[in-house]
């Protein structure tokens, strides 16, 4: 008695392979369009592809040939296998009212049903992509992961964009703060994958929180931090040093009693020196007055205009 043969076929290793690519990822209505592509891909590997792509001709009268008959159950056969390969990829809910449906019609449903969304879910993504931009003082890590999800969102889409544009997506989002880094990446001709982006920029990050509290002594030393205002100092006006402009003469003897007080007359004979505080001359004309003058001048100090008035 001959043994069995238990080594799989390659059909039935191919039909194995194509169940896993298909039931990999269901379809469920948001992901219409990565489950056609397996689905394609599927049916070209079996040589089947047509009987998504055509429909199913009208079945061959009685006077046809045999050979027209022999295709058309081909057709029927090759219908009902991708059918039912469709259907168990699929969820139950979407299962409901297509067990009766061939392969073509089944795909045309499939289409009104999801291909519109799949658009308007594709415009939604490409405008959300173009217009994210980073917010000053947040998160590089956090919004370089945000367009991460709209790229591969519309690569879920079946319109995937290259490594290329995707990070000039990415780099034209940043704020101003990357300009440095930017101008650095294009110079060196750099090529990154977006994660590797994404290391890169949150280096970048980390290196500009160090370098803040430099920046700040910078802006304590070019004068950015204002003194107080001495309050005092009103209080001391006129008391300054000789030779500057708070300069005054006082006069000597009786004129320095802060409760004294010299009656002004226009007469020199009865007027009292401000400065010496004898009688019969004024300020001008003291003789004492007009030889400390003399004495600061010689010494180079500046006086105040009107010094030697009374």
């Amino acid at each position: 008695m001959s043994a069995t043969n238990t080594n799989p076929t390659p059909s039935s290793i191919t039909n194995f392979c194509l169940k896993g690519l298909l039931e990999k990822d269901k379809l469920t209505g948001l992901n219409y369009m990565d489950w056609l592509r397996n689905l394609r891909i599927a049916l070209r590997m079996e040589g089947k592809i047509r009987a998504i792509e055509e429909p199913l001709p009208a079945e061959p009268g009685s006077r046809a040939t045999q050979a027209a008959r022999d295709e058309f159950e081909k057709r029927r056969s090759e219908s009902n296998e991708v059918a039912c390969l469709m259907l168990a990829t699929m969820s139950p809910e979407l299962q409901k009212g297509m067990e009766s449906l061939g392969s073509y019609d089944m795909l045309n449903q499939l289409k009104d049903m999801f291909q519109q969304q799949a658009k308007q879910e594709r415009f939604d993504t490409v405008k959300a992509l173009v217009s994210c931009k980073m917010a000053t003082g947040s998160s590089v890590s956090v919004h370089v992961l945000q367009m991460k999800g709209y790229i591969d969102r519309l690569e879920r889409l079946g319109f995937s964009i290259s490594q290329e544009l995707a990070t000039d997506f990415i780099l034209n989002s940043l704020t101003s703060a990357y300009e440095g880094f930017i101008m650095n990446y294009n110079m060196n001709n750099m090529e990154k994958t977006i994660m590797e982006l994404h290391g890169m920029l949150k280096t970048a990050e980390a290196n500009m929180a160090k370098a803040k509290p430099a920046t700040t002594v910078l802006a304590i030393r070019e004068g950015g931090i204002k003194k107080k205002k001495n309050k005092t100092k009103g209080k001391n006006k006129g008391k300054g040093k000789v030779g500057t402009s708070n300069f005054k003469p006082k006069p000597k003897g009786i004129a320095n009693s802060s409760t004294s007080k010299i009656p002004q007359t226009k007469s020199p004979e009865e007027a009292i020196c401000f400065h010496c505080g004898d009688k019969g001359h004024w300020r001008r004309n003291c003789t004492k007055y007009l030889k400390e003058l003399n004495e600061l001048r010689a010494k180079g100090v500046a006086l105040p205009s009107g010094t030697h008035k009374k």
